[in-house]
């Protein structure tokens, strides 16, 4: 598998996980599903970031993500 694929998966996991931590606050039950959902998407990024530093910086964050993005609607 792609290392910008995983990282942008990552991102994404990360980004769905807020919402169902938002909701499982707001139902006053534990957010278990939320808490998986960040470390599947904590590991795909460390994971990533490791493999190649140079690569996932801050400032190259929207730039692998269009990429990926363009790669796999084109």
């Amino acid at each position: 598998m792609d290392l910008d694929l995983i990282f942008v998966a990552g991102l994404l996991v990360g980004a769905f996980a807020i919402p169902s931590l938002v909701s499982a606050f707001a139902d006053r039950r534990l957010p278990v599903q939320a808490v998986v959902m960040f470390i599947v998407a904590g590991v795909a990024i460390a994971y990533t970031i490791q493999e190649d530093a140079a690569r996932y910086t801050v400032d190259n964050t929207d730039d692998v993500v269009v990429e990926v993005l363009g790669r796999y609607i084109n």
